[in-house]
This record gives structure tokens, sequence and C-alpha cells, in this order.
């Protein structure tokens, strides 16, 4: 990530970075505070940078199991924080640096550096805990409230600004300095009382979760220790969340009440260990690297090091060796939706389309939740011409995931293919409508009443719906 964004995150994000003393004036903390900036504001702004992000962040990564992984740990979290129903996203970013950041609303971003730094599933669990803790506290609407000249109309501008300047680090200064000198100033005031709250309230939600509570102390303890070798370039998670000695004290002191229990990791946390690593470099220094691994002996996680080489493999387009390396890795403890999507693929590309289809359609019916392998089945159907199959799969599917703006896109490439204009249309309506496009949505649908195709009760429902998006553009249009 490069310095604009990290001066975006430490603005936009609850990441409450600055020295280590606070203003006396600080409201008691728990308190609802942020009345001024709504939730819903907040997650417009959040929908709003997020939707940035996804579309000119280059270290975004775009990539459904980790996404995925990193979802289903963040809702266990988040199903004990104090706040399950608020609503939280969270995403990866292929950046080596050990960092993660809350931003409005609830979306929460990972950096891989820091997925590859921890020693255990708790550990990343620890950082999580924290960061959902800065969301349902609502910092950063409590400093924006302290704030009232802060709108949020420049909120949207600076971080379009940063977006846009990310290149160079003078550009994004101006922008902070422009854009949002009062945000900035309030950061540093609330800095410690936060990361502290945020602490507390991370260790508790820890505990509820069913992890190692004595992990967060752990981590954070081995980061101020490494700050010895980086001198002035420290960790961007250190120079975002300020570490004392004082805090660290304080989360080992909260262990002493909690029973010591063993907590093992999940088989994905190494899975998706795995796969970034062999998502970094060159597909072959990735080959190498898990090569080294494995025939060296360097690693307690054969199984996982394995599915690694199989994606470095996959990178190289060496369908024929990721297909017999991920072959002896199917099945073990219950078997991996990872590792299927994978051996399906390297199946179909080889050239054994119908045994790769079987593969899918077999790992489905085993994990019909498992996001990534509904995308890459479907992908293969189209791609191979199985028109009304991906048809028929993919309205399935949209069916019982209303919510997965992926699908939508597949449904509409679907469409497009077997040349139904107007449905294609209105699938991108909603593939942008849950991208927060309301715009582009309503384009889209005009653009599907416009299509010639389709029966009347598919054009009654093109205009139903262009009618619903129409009023509620109007609403959000009007002052508040």
């Amino acid at each position: 990530m490069g310095k604009a964004k990290r001066i975006a995150i430490l603005v936009l994000a609850t990441c409450m970075a600055g020295p280590s003393w606070a203003q006396s004036d600080l409201p008691e903390l728990g308190d609802a505070a942020g009345a001024g900036l709504t939730l819903q504001t907040e997650k417009k702004i959040g929908q709003e940078i997020m939707n940035e992000i996804r579309m000119r962040e280059p270290s975004y990564l775009d990539d459904p199991e980790v996404e995925a992984y990193l979802n289903q740990l963040g809702g266990r979290l988040v199903a004990a924080s104090p706040d399950p129903a608020l609503g939280f996203y969270f995403f990866p970013l292929q950046d080596p640096m050990i960092n993660a950041f809350a931003m409005f609303g609830g979306y929460i971003g990972v950096n891989s550096g820091l997925i590859l730094a921890v020693q255990n599933e708790s550990e990343l669990a620890g950082v999580m805990a924290h960061e959902i803790a800065h969301v349902t506290q609502r910092h950063l609407a409590r400093i924006i409230e302290k704030q009232k000249q802060i709108s949020t109309a420049s909120l949207l501008a600076m971080a379009a600004a940063l977006l846009a300047a990310r290149s160079n680090a003078d550009m994004a200064g101006a922008a902070v300095a422009s854009a949002s000198a009062g945000a900035a100033q309030a950061q540093l005031g609330f800095s410690r009382d936060f990361e502290r709250e945020a602490d507390r309230i991370g260790f508790q939600t820890l505990e509820k979760a069913g992890f190692d509570v004595r992990s967060m102390a752990a981590f954070f303890a081995r980061l101020q220790r490494a700050t010895r070798a980086y001198e002035n370039n420290a960790p961007v998670y250190l120079r975002t969340h300020p570490l004392n000695v004082e805090r660290i004290s304080d989360m080992q002191n909260r262990e002493l009440d909690v029973p010591y229990r063993q907590v093992p990791d999940s088989q994905d946390f190494h899975l998706v260990r795995a796969r970034l690593q062999a998502l970094r470099g060159t597909p072959a220094e990735a080959v190498a690297h898990f090569r080294s691994l494995l025939q060296e002996q360097k690693t307690l996680q054969v199984a996982a090091s394995q599915y690694g080489l199989a994606v470095a493999l996959v990178r190289q387009k060496d369908w024929k060796e990721a297909e017999q390396v991920l072959a002896g890795l199917r099945g073990g403890r219950g078997g991996s939706p990872m590792v299927e999507r994978l051996y399906a693929e390297a199946r179909v590309n080889r050239g054994d389309v119908a045994g790769g289809l079987a593969v899918f359609k077999e790992a489905l019916g085993r994990f019909p939740n498992a996001s990534g392998l509904a995308y890459s089945y479907a992908e293969a159907l189209l791609q191979h011409g199985r028109l009304e199959e991906a048809q028929r799969f993919l309205d399935g599917q949209v069916q019982k995931n209303t919510q997965d703006a992926r699908l939508y896109q597949f449904q509409a490439k679907a469409y497009a293919a077997r040349g139904r204009a107007g449905q294609q249309h209105k699938a991108l309506a909603e593939a942008y409508l849950l991208q927060g496009q309301l715009p582009a949505a309503i384009e889209q649908l005009e653009l599907a009443q416009k299509a010639k195709d389709g029966d009347f009760y598919e054009h009654s429902a093109i205009d139903a719906r262009l009618r619903q998006l129409k009023r509620r553009q109007q609403e959000e249009m009007k002052p508040k």
C-alpha cells in the first residue's frame, strides 16, 4: 500500500493514531455519542470509500476465498461483540505491511502482511476484535461529532482526493491538510482512551467467541519488541495503533482472571495463509518457496504447504502437477472447498472438462455455501458453452444469496451469452445496487426497458424495479 493510502486510512479509519495524551473534556467512553453522524450516514460513507478501494486501490485483493475466510472469522467475533446487528464487511489487501483498519460503517480491511505475521488464529482474531470494537463504540463518529464543521461531503471529497493522489505523497499530504485538518487534530486528542477501550471490549469479544485471550497481549508485545529493529520505520499497525507498556500490562492483567484453554487453529486459517504466500512474488518464486518447505521439512503444516504449492503451480499454469498435488489432499479432515475448487479448476484446464465439472457439482453438494466454488463453477460452465446449465445454476444461487453482487455479475454474463439483453441489464442493475452505485443501477434498468427481448412479465418486473429505485433516489436526495 502506498503512502497516500496509509494516510487515507489514518484519517478515515478508526485507527486512532497520534501521541498517547488525551484531552480532559472527552465524553465518557461508552456513551452513545456521534448523534450528528447517523449510522445510516456512516454506512453510506463507508460504502463510498469501499467502492473507491475496489475500483482504484491496486492492493485490493479480489479473492473470494480469502474474503470468505475473513468474513467467517469476523462473523464469529461480531456475534460475540456488543452490537452484533450493526453489520460488518471484512476485506483483504495484498500488502506486506502488518496492518488492519476499521472504516466508517463496519468496513474492516486486513492486510496479507498481518495474516502472515500472526503465529496462530487467535492472534489474528485478537486484532480483528480490536477493530470491531472501534466500530461498535463508534469511535470515528465520536471524533467527527467533536468537529461540527466536518461534513459528509468533505469526508467523501477527501477520500477521493487521497485515492487520486495515492502515488504522490506530497499531494496526499495536501489533501489531508485541506480536507480534514479538524478530523486529524481530533484523532490526536482521543487516541489513548479509544485504544484502551478497543482493547478492553476486544478482549471481551475474543473471550466470548471462544478464542485464546492470551493471544492479544502476546501479539502486541511481540510487535512492540520488533520495533527496536525497525527504528523510524515501525510497522504501520504500530503507527496507527500506538502501543505502550501500560496497554500491554492492562491486557495481561485481564488474562489473570481467565482460565487457560488451548484453542486449535482452523484448517482454513492455514490454507488461507498458504494461499496468500503463494500469491506473492512471481509464480516461479512461489513454487520454489513451497518446494523448499516440503523437501527440507521446514513446515509443520504439510497439507497447507502442499496446497500453497498447488496454488503456485496453478499460477504457472502447470495444471497436471497441480492436479496431482491436490489429489493427495482431497478428503482429509472432512475436506475443504478451497482444495476442491482448485482441483476442479485444474482438471477443467487440463482438458478434462466433464470430470472437472463433476467435481464442482459434488463439492457444491457438500459445501453449498462456498462462494468460491460457486463462482468458479459458473465461470467454467460459461467458458465451455454450457449456457442453459449456467443460467439455471446462477438463477438458483441468486435466489439463495440475494446480497451477492458477484453472482449477479455472472448471471448478467449468462444472459448476455444467450442474447437476453433485458435480463442482462436487470442483473447488472442489482450488482451495481449492492455495490452502492444507485445511479448506475437506474441506468442499467433504463437500458433493460429499451431491450426488445423479454415477455410482458419480465418487462413489468423491470418497470416496477425502476420505479422503486427512482423513489429511493429521490428520498436520498432530500435534505436531511
